[in-house]
């Protein structure tokens, strides 16, 4: 069982990273924000979940523990398999998805690819009292903006990776949720292009 990996990253495309260490290429499956904090040649450390079926081995990797530990509670769900599970994820971080089932807000879920609302339903009645320790009350780190929509908090900190000051990527993302008609229907990554169109013209690097 492969639990973690740290090594050099020489691949990314997409949301499919390759890590090196010790001269093996490990493929890896991250959210897209993820590997978008990921740079050719750079030093990456990562959690992962080794799935083995009997024709491939599979990897996912994660930033945190947290997020690893979520992956695993949402595939124990029946219908919820790997890639569902990254996928939900993709949209929310460990504490918005513990918040989604304690309300027992199933339509958080069903925006997610490959979601439908039997199973969105099933997420928040098979988790429940499962994730109470990653529950989170939304901080003011947080602009109000960017705590309304499920996927700016990883868009922020993939702005942060890439380089800019927290208040520079969270003041980017409120102003594509608040301005942008069509931001409540982004996901992940056509709401962090939109960020990063707010911030190129400043050239708002560290």
């Amino acid at each position: 069982m492969i639990a973690s990996l740290r090594g050099t990253c020489i691949d990314v495309s997409g949301s499919a990273v390759v890590v090196e260490v010790g001269g093996v290429g490990y493929a890896v499956t991250v959210t897209p924000a993820h590997a978008l904090t990921m740079r050719h040649g750079s030093e990456v450390f990562l959690r992962t979940a080794m799935i083995v079926r009997e024709d491939e081995h599979l990897l996912f990797g994660f930033e945190s523990t947290d997020a690893l530990q979520v992956f695993d509670l949402l595939r124990s769900v029946s219908g919820v398999g790997p890639k569902s599970a990254l996928g939900v994820l993709a949209h929310m971080d460990p504490a918005q998805i513990a918040n989604a089932v304690a309300s027992e807000d199933d339509a958080a879920f069903r925006k997610v690819s490959g979601i439908g609302p039997k199973t969105a339903k099933l997420i928040t009645v098979a988790l429940s009292g499962k994730l109470v320790a990653f529950e989170q009350a939304p901080t003011t780190a947080v602009g109000s903006h960017t705590a309304a929509h499920p996927a700016a908090v990883d868009v922020v900190s993939a702005l942060i990776g890439l380089g800019w000051r927290d208040d520079a990527a969270q003041s980017a993302v409120d102003a594509v949720v608040a301005n942008d008609p069509g931001a409540a229907a982004m996901g992940t990554q056509a709401l962090l292009r939109a960020a990063l169109g707010t911030l190129r013209p400043a050239g708002a690097g560290r």
